[in-house]
């Protein structure tokens, strides 16, 4: 805002508005001090640079419910300064979290997850942390999976040396007008924006202009950008950002998914990231790159092993294959994500693993020492990411492995082909009973289960407007109270 004075025009707000090349050596130096300095030292650090940056007057603390929603809060920074140890919120308002006689829930801040982020996609002075959920006495909460998937890392650490590293391959799709997804309907669909394929992109179409600039916010933001392009269907669109451990990686989805979408919207557009939200051509997945490491070592990589694997990766795949039935309805968690499973899209729905076959759950990419890994393939991008590591990594350290009778011919088995037959998988696991814990087991197979019964079971080949609307990524809380 500019006033007119005797002397000239004077700003009367001025945010912080900081360049990008020194954004991402801010952001980057940030995460190099996340991974080398204790939590209260971090505390310190941040609390002295918010009393000290005079250009700063808000702080977003985020949250993810335990069905993978991204929720903000705004703080006022001096609030924040004085109150830091006592913020609450009403968590029966977050659909998925906790009873309304359960209501007040604490935010506690992981100073260690700070990120400044670009005035001209989120405007000026913005800088946003990573809450921990908390119950009323400060315990953990047990439906928080950002925060068990830390303390999972934590036992990793301590009791066997090891450390997750993933890194995510995230797709979604770019759709004309701003709103779509709320406004979808099952006669027009989804309008497109190009209709171009794999890496082909004119430099100046508006599917390629947005790819620039969410990769432009990312690399700012410390993502530590690989490679981005157009996907295989029309509109669709990767993001390639490097590995990290768990957590971090799981706030880089999150963060990934915000910036294509504000971007989108900056543009008149709309990112979306239901994982099949047209017919007839490739569906969006998050590709789930997991490795250990040991020492600095990764110990998954074995030059002499099968496909460049050592043992104790064949090991963590022979878990997971076993468990994979169960798990799917955390790693497709919405009615819409079963329309992706499907081989002729690239999509994987057979239980293996291969090292050619995009029909596999898993599939294993040429590597070396640093590159060595599994990839999983049957994510889609509405999963709660932190949900599905802190899953996939529990069962690859302590699943059952697949056992063969030796008196039976192998026979092929094949991912759940629509949400309620997961439900039933997922219900009947005591493996994820005990892995989850009873009472966030039970609250996400009964948010799932009303997904569900809000769609057709018999969905056929048009994608229905209760796929979009009825979204856990998508709807607003009026709708979902309308039904």
């Amino acid at each position: 805002m500019i006033r007119q004075t005797a002397c000239g025009p004077t700003t009367l707000k001025k945010f912080l508005e900081i360049p990008y090349d020194e954004l991402e050596a801010m952001n980057l130096e940030a995460a190099a001090a996340a991974e080398a300095l204790p939590a209260a030292e971090l505390e310190k650090k941040y609390s002295a640079y918010l009393k000290r940056e005079k250009r700063l007057k808000a702080v977003t603390l985020c949250f993810t419910d335990i069905e993978g929603r991204f929720h903000t809060l705004d703080y006022d920074k001096h609030y924040l300064l004085k109150a830091g140890d006592n913020l609450t919120f009403d968590g029966s308002s977050i659909r998925g979290f906790s009873a309304q006689k359960e209501s007040d829930l604490r935010l506690g801040i992981d100073w260690g997850s700070i990120f400044w982020l670009p005035s001209d996609v989120f405007g000026p002075g913005k800088v946003i942390l990573f809450g921990t959920v908390l119950n009323r006495d400060k315990s953990p909460y047990d439906s928080d999976f950002r925060a068990r998937l830390a303390e999972l890392g934590r036992d990793m650490k301590k009791t066997r040396g090891l450390t997750a590293h993933v890194a995510a391959e995230v797709e979604g799709f770019l759709v004309k007008g701003q709103n779509s997804e709320q406004a979808y309907n099952e006669t027009d669909g989804f309008q497109l924006i190009s209709t171009g394929g794999y890496y082909h992109s004119l430099p100046l179409d508006p599917l390629k202009k947005f790819i620039d600039t969410a990769a432009e916010a990312q690399r700012a933001m410390g993502f530590g950008n690989e490679k981005d392009h157009p996907e295989v269907a029309p509109s669709q669109f990767e993001l390639n950002f490097s590995h990290a451990h768990a957590v971090r990686a799981c706030d880089l989805i999150q963060l990934y998914k915000l910036v294509c979408r504000q971007v989108a919207a900056n543009m008149g557009m709309t990112a979306t990231f239901l994982p099949k939200p047209v017919s007839g051509v490739n569906g969006s997945g998050m590709h789930l790159n997991l490795s250990f490491f040991k020492g600095g070592r990764n110990i998954f990589y074995d030059a002499k092993g099968e496909d460049g694997l050592s043992g104790a990766a064949w090991d963590a795949v022979s878990r997971i294959l076993s468990h994979a039935q169960e798990l799917s309805l955390i790693l497709n968690s919405s009615v819409n994500a079963y329309r992706r499973l499907d081989p002729h899209f690239e999509a994987p729905n057979q239980i293996k693993v291969s090292s050619v076959d995009r029909g596999a759950m898993i599939r294993i990419p040429a590597g070396n020492e640093r590159s060595a890994r599994l990839e999983l393939r049957s994510v889609g991008p509405d999963a709660n990411p932190y949900l599905a590591l802190f899953a996939l990594i529990s069962t690859a350290l302590h699943g059952e492995p697949l056992t063969r009778d030796e008196n039976k011919r192998d026979r092929m088995r094949f991912l759940p082909g629509n949400i309620h037959d997961a439900l039933r998988l997922y219900r009947a696991s005591d493996f994820l009973k005990k892995t989850l814990g009873a009472d966030p087991h039970d609250k996400y197979a009964y948010h799932k289960q009303a997904s569900a019964d809000r769609n057709p079971k018999e969905l056929g080949s048009i994608v229905k407007a209760s796929e979009v609307l009825f979204h856990h990524d998508v709807t607003t809380q009026m709708l979902w109270h309308k039904f």
